[in-house]
């Protein structure tokens, strides 16, 4: 996770920098990390904060109409360490998430 005095500009571009080199990453994932800096960056103040969002917009945002694809790039979005996820059954709550900003030099990268 990055430190809190990293600008919040140098974070998102090195994020989505991460995720253009990224050859595991299909435009479903794409599409889902974009549903979620959306309503993310529409109710917090720093990008590596955690955040809360509904199955439903996500689905919506990203056109992703199918359950089983969503939870399946959700998985593999916390597999490749872009998220952390941490989902709630109850109706009117959204699941928690959390961008996994990492320092320069990381060695978890696989592209």
């Amino acid at each position: 996770m990055a430190k809190g005095n990293r600008n919040p500009r140098s974070q998102t571009n090195g994020y989505f920098q991460r995720i253009a080199v990224d050859s595991r990453l299909t435009c479903m994932h794409i599409g889902l990390l974009m549903a979620l800096y959306y309503y993310g960056e529409s109710i917090k103040i720093k990008f590596d904060e955690n955040f809360r969002a509904s199955r439903r917009k996500l689905m919506s945002f990203s056109r992703i109409r199918s359950r089983a694809t969503y939870h399946k790039c959700i998985k593999e979005l916390v597999c490749y360490k872009y998220i952390s996820y941490e989902p709630s059954w109850h109706p009117q709550h959204g699941s928690s998430f959390q961008f996994l900003v990492k320092e320069k030099g990381g060695s978890d990268e696989q592209a």
